[in-house]
This record gives structure tokens, C-alpha cells and sequence, in this order.
């Protein structure tokens, strides 16, 4: 795997993981905790999302496989779910606004539900690892590689929880609902190349290059 396919990896990774969007799900879960807990939340939070999207990384092809589906038609599939939560980041509800008011709902129970899900390891994020990691085409040190481009993303996820207080006072809830629309695009762009990646491992379409390339497998 070479530098630029890594580099994509990683911008994939970003963009589903969302780390910023986070941060305002980070401060309002811990609004009544006391100021020395909010390090082990954090660290809390990043742990089981880390557990949960390695698992996925490591076992998701196989239970694809055990339910008879080809990883295109997911791919396909995947590509579309993507491109709609892309879109509700972009015309909807905000990723902060709306993970927030779930956190609310859910009066605040703790790191693992909302904030290491849906907001870190989110559904866009579980599928993501899967769809970069295909056992049939990529070796296991590629997938190695992936899974080290996933945890340096869930590293700067957990420095930005760390650090949220000075983030989110420098940003305000404004730019981060302007980060996360801008996701939002850079993510709809990759759903379509996912789309675009899946149709052309079933022979329907030619592609080459970008982002669906990168998604099939095909280095």
C-alpha cells in the first residue's frame, strides 16, 4: 500500500469518525460530571469505540460472507446509506445538534451511549472499516495498515476530547456546525465513489481511481 492510498485511508476515516463533530457531544455529556472525571470519560468513550470499530474491521467480511452477500452489493448498498446520512448533515440537523438533543433524551447516562455511539464509532464509521478492508484482495498487512490508520484517528478524536474545553470555545457551535456540513460534502463525495467502486467489482461499471478504488480494495 503506498503513501497516497494510506493518506486516502485516513481522510476516509476522518470524515466518517468525525472527530469535531464529537466535541459538543463530549461537553454536554459531561456538563454535571466533575471536572477531574472528564479525562477517564474520554478515554472511556474512544475505548469502546475503538473495541467496537476493530471488531468490525476484523469480522465484518466474515459475517457479510456467512450471509451470503457479495462485498460489491454492500458496497452498493453502503455507498447509498452513506450518501444519505451525508446529506443530513448538510441539509438536516447538525451532527452536534442532533447527537445533543439524543444525549438529552437519554438523560446523560454515560460515555458509551451517545458519545462513543453513535457519535464516535457511528454507523457511517462501522461501515466505513468494513468496506476498506477486504480479505479477499487486501493482504493482512494492508489491513494492518488500516487498522493503524483508524486508531491515529481515534487518537486525534480522543486529544480533541481532552482538549474540548479550548476547542469548542475557540470554534463555537457555529463552526462546528460549518465543520460538519463541509463533512458532510467530503463524505456524500466519497458515497458516490463507493457506489461508483461497488459497481465496477460486479462488472457493471469501469472505474478507476478515486475514492471507490480506494473503498473496493484495489490498490
Amino acid at each position: 500500500m503506498d503513501m497516497s492510498a494510506i493518506f486516502r485511508e485516513l481522510i476516509t476515516l476522518f470524515v466518517v469518525i468525525d472527530p469535531i463533530g464529537s466535541i459538543p457531544v463530549f461537553l454536554f455529556a459531561t456538563k454535571y460530571v466533575p471536572q477531574a472525571l472528564h479525562r477517564r470519560f474520554a478515554i472511556r468513550a474512544v475505548s469502546v469505540a475503538t473495541v467496537v470499530l476493530l471488531g468490525f474491521l476484523a469480522f465484518g467480511q466474515f459475517v457479510l460472507e456467512a450471509m451470503g452477500l457479495r462485498l460489491g452489493s454492500f458496497q452498493i448498498a453502503g455507498g447509498i446509506v452513506l450518501f444519505l446520512f451525508a446529506m443530513t448533515m448538510i441539509f438536516g440537523e447538525s451532527k452536534p445538534q442532533r447527537e445533543i438533543e439524543e444525549a438529552e433524551r437519554d438523560h446523560l447516562e454515560g460515555a458509551v451511549f451517545p458519545l462513543a455511539m453513535p457519535s464516535i464509532a457511528s454507523p457511517g464509521a462501522m461501515l466505513g472499516v468494513v468496506v476498506l478492508t477486504d480479505n479477499h484482495r487486501n493482504s493482512i498487512g494492508d489491513q494492518l495498515v488500516t487498522a493503524g490508520a483508524l486508531l491515529i484517528v481515534l487518537a486525534i478524536t480522543l486529544a480533541l476530547l481532552l482538549a474540548a474545553t479550548k476547542v469548542y470555545k475557540y470554534i463555537g457551535s457555529t463552526g462546528a456546525n460549518i465543520i460538519s456540513r463541509v463533512m458532510g460534502m467530503l463524505l456524500a463525495a466519497v458515497a458516490v465513489d463507493a457506489v461508483l467502486g461497488g459497481m465496477d467489482m460486479m462488472g457493471l461499471a469501469n472505474v478507476v481511481g478515486g475514492a471507490g478504488e480506494m473503498l473496493s480494495g484495489q490498490q
